[in-house]
């Protein structure tokens, strides 16, 4: 078992690796996965005949996000959730900004 650290670009995960002991993998989320739908194409199946789908919003449910992982990212999650099944602990080492707490809490 080891520990999973996950940062935002590969290049940071190389610099970072150099660093840690080799119980430590270290892995990037290669930038946000998980946005908003950007056109009807990216809607849920299950959700399309829903009027607020369209918006990427429902404002009747306290204006709750419908967040979808894009295409371009799904082999990234993919792989993170492998790298996380054989880790005891994860640490999320995003940059210390808010598109950084956005890209961990979507993690």
């Amino acid at each position: 078992m080891s520990t999973l650290v996950i940062v935002e670009s590969p290049t940071k995960a190389r610099t970072i690796r150099n660093f840690l002991p080799s119980e430590y993998r270290v892995e990037a989320s290669m930038g946000h996965v998980r946005d908003l739908p950007q056109s009807a194409s990216d809607i849920p199946a299950e959700l399309k005949s829903s009027e607020w789908a369209k918006l990427g919003v429902n404002v009747d449910a306290d204006f709750e996000p419908l967040y979808i992982v894009p295409d371009d990212k799904k082999k990234i999650v993919r792989e993170l959730k492998a790298a996380l099944k054989g880790a005891k602990e994860l640490i999320l080492a995003t940059d210390e900004d808010r598109e950084g707490e956005s890209i961990s809490w979507h993690l």
